[in-house]
């Protein structure tokens, strides 16, 4: 049983995988190897139903997400800065409220 590192196409997390496994995630993704969290995303994706989309499609979409967030580490700093915000503004509307 041969240990090899999977880079996955998508987010680029690396990890240690059997070549069997390799084999079976790139058969269920059109030849691309994705990690848990992205082949997960792409289920969710294909199983959504608000269009019809196959695997192809929604494995597409989610690589081009992903490539939008590793492309520019601006829109992960605004994305996490807003976040921040929301939880602090809930934590004055709570206080507020309990007040």
């Amino acid at each position: 049983m041969d240990i090899e590192l999977a880079k996955c196409d998508c987010c680029g997390l690396k990890e240690d995988c059997t070549q069997d496994y390799i084999s079976q995630v790139k058969a269920k993704f059109d030849g691309k190897w994705l990690c848990g969290l992205c082949s997960e995303a792409v289920r969710d994706e294909v199983n959504r139903g608000k269009k019809p989309s196959g695997m192809e499609e929604a494995v597409k979409a989610h690589m081009s997400f992903c490539r939008k967030y590793k492309s520019n580490p601006a829109v992960r700093v605004a994305d996490g800065m807003r976040q921040m915000l929301r939880r602090r503004s809930g934590d004055v509307i709570s206080m507020e409220v309990s007040s």
